[in-house]
């Protein structure tokens, strides 16, 4: 079985990280959403909300499933036997992160592959980042984030 983990803060969701996901579902059995948490960093949502949206916006879907975790992320991928780890790159300075934390990756689990979708270009703007400022001076988010998460804001 093809599992995959789809790792992330996810604070909050947008609609680029759904893009991904769901173009990167059919190469997959299973695909876990694995909402990060990050002791040194504040998150704008609770875990709780997060974890909210992103069921929310995956409701109909029977092979993904949404766990929140602490610690290295390879870690959590040798805890549920994922494989695979989906990334989205937006730009030439995602590739060059991701590439480095994906050969890391590789090394502590040899087994481990990690598969890249780009993003569209009319989503490669958008980040959690930009959205939560957005937010923060109350601007309207709603071209960036899937209908589903609205309620939670």
């Amino acid at each position: 079985m093809k599992i995959a983990l789809f790792p992330g803060s996810f604070d909050p969701l947008t609609i680029a990280h759904a893009d991904i996901l769901k173009r990167a579902l059919p190469l997959f059995d299973r695909v876990i959403i694995g909402i990060g948490l990050n002791s040194s960093k504040q998150s704008f949502l609770s875990l709780e909300i997060r974890e909210e949206i992103v069921k929310s916006v995956f409701a109909g879907y029977n092979n993904i499933a949404v766990q929140s975790y602490e610690g290295l992320t390879i870690d959590f991928c040798k805890k549920i036997n994922a494989t695979y780890m989906i990334r989205g790159i937006r730009s030439v300075g995602d590739f060059e992160y991701e590439r480095a934390i994906a050969q890391i990756n590789q090394t502590m689990m040899p087994e481990m592959e990690t598969i890249f979708i780009l993003s569209k270009p009319e989503y490669s703007a958008i980040s959690s980042t930009i959205v939560r400022d957005i937010l923060r001076n109350h601007g309207d988010v709603t071209p960036f984030l899937p209908k589903e998460a609205l309620r939670f804001l």
